[in-house]
């Protein structure tokens, strides 16, 4: 499986207004660069914020956007 990039043309611009990039390509690699910058990542639904640090640097960008809600148990009131 070889990594998949995607250039994005704001991001120069995202890095010193502080603005996030929006993006849908969940499969997207991050890279060095990519370090200080937010971004909106799709997740099926909605757009979640993910801002990168230094450790998320090789993984995917949609590592970091949850597609499922969490579940819980049901607390049983007492009767």
């Amino acid at each position: 499986m070889c990594p998949y990039f995607v250039a994005f043309s704001n991001l120069s611009r995202a890095r010193t207004d502080n603005i996030p990039v929006k993006t849908m390509s969940r499969s997207c690699t991050i890279l060095p660069n990519f370090v200080g910058v937010k971004f909106l990542v799709h997740n099926g639904k909605q757009f979640l914020p993910v801002s990168v640090t230094q450790d998320m640097v090789g993984h995917k960008l949609g590592e970091f956007a949850p597609t499922r809600k969490r579940f819980t148990f049901r607390q049983t009131r007492n009767k």
